[in-house]
């Protein structure tokens, strides 16, 4: 899947948010290093919010981009 990121630079290097994902960010010194860090992020965040949902509730549906 593909998720959009905000990354915005910041005196500590880069800061980095998933938008579709509330509270999933993330951060590194260098724009590389932070885009690494909110995939991994990303991926955290899904296998919580997986977790947290009886298996007999989920469907999925494909939206056009």
């Amino acid at each position: 899947m593909k998720y959009q990121v905000s990354i915005t630079r910041s005196d500590e290097g880069y800061s980095v948010s998933c938008p579709a994902l509330p509270g999933c960010w993330s951060q590194g010194k260098t724009e590389k290093e932070a885009l690494s860090n909110i995939k991994a992020a990303i991926s955290e965040y899904l296998m919580v919010v997986s977790e947290s949902i009886p298996a007999d509730s989920v469907r999925e549906v494909e939206v056009p981009a």
